[in-house]
């Protein structure tokens, strides 16, 4: 059985205004490929690394979207709105005229590192199978849990009263868009994510991607795929000879060497064609995604 083609990523630069599924259907339509995805959602108001997986790699996105993000980010104090951006109904103004840069940074460093993070109300997060803005805005009841997220690092890029913008560095999963808000409410005066660009995804930079038109207008657009080995770089990657591969390729583990237990790893044929995703269990490598099988 072959690898299913086309099989890797696309590094597109979204636009404003086109959401993610947008960009999904239209790779769909123009390539003509079947299995199309994306790893990790964009607003319509957001733009930036969107990285979009064809055929088998479509299997991959989950371990692509959990990677490292970095956005830069505009936030304008002083205004909160039902969305938490721009996009949303204006819900209180407030006075921000004292607000200084100074005062902007001496914040920053209170939601670094790891805190329980509330997300919006509009967001895609699921209650009982459906997606938290479809009941909001169908005037349902929403039922908000904070979550766990990371921030690694946020620095004052520039400051236009009452406008900020921070260049932030995080784990998959935090709402840009919930930051703004928080920081508004720990100043005092309220705030709103005004403009986001995600500038990385994992591997993926925003230096490297290309605008849709570009992409679709390439005919050599396959060149530019990205391989799963690049997309997960620093995972562990290991090959197997001919015994194990048939092992594997039928979902069966095999012994590898003593890793950390829950490493997941890229299991490869001798003649590098990527076989599997594997996870070590017990000194054993056992398969979680078959590519191959022969």
């Amino acid at each position: 059985m072959s690898y299913e083609s086309p099989f890797g990523f696309l590094n597109i630069d979204k636009p404003l205004g086109m959401t993610s599924h947008d960009v999904v259907a239209r790779t769909r339509r123009v390539f003509g490929v079947r299995k199309v995805g994306h790893a990790g959602t964009l607003d319509p108001l957001a733009t930036g690394v969107l990285v979009i997986c064809l055929g088998g790699a479509t299997r991959l996105s989950e371990y692509v979207m959990h990677a490292q993000k970095r956005y830069t980010a505009r936030v304008l104090f002083g205004v909160t709105t039902t969305t938490y951006d721009a996009e949303g109904e204006v819900t209180q103004t407030r006075d921000a005229a004292d607000l200084t840069a100074d005062k902007v940074l001496a914040h920053l460093p209170t939601f670094t590192g790891e805190y329980l993070q509330t997300p919006p109300i509009y967001s895609a997060i699921k209650q009982d199978g459906r997606k938290l803005y479809d009941i909001a805005r169908a005037g349902g009841t929403v039922e908000l849990q904070p979550r766990p997220v990371r921030i690694d690092s946020i620095t004052l890029l520039d400051w236009n009263a009452p406008i900020a913008t921070l260049d932030v560095s995080c784990s998959s999963g935090t709402y840009i868009r919930s930051l703004a808000y928080d920081l508004g409410e720990a100043l005092g005066v309220g705030a709103h994510l005004a403009g986001l660009i995600r500038t990385q995804s994992g591997s993926f930079r925003i230096e490297d991607a290309m605008t849709p038109e570009a992409a679709f207008a390439d005919p050599n657009w396959r060149d530019r795929l990205v391989s799963p080995d690049r997309a997960l770089h620093g995972w562990r990657r290991i090959t197997l000879d001919a015994a194990q591969v048939e092992i594997v390729a039928h979902g069966g583990a095999v012994a590898d060497a003593a890793v950390p237990e829950g490493t997941l790893s890229l299991a490869y044929k001798d003649d590098g064609g990527l076989l599997a995703v594997v996870r070590a269990e017990s000194g054993l490598a056992v398969p979680q995604k078959v590519f191959w099988k022969g």
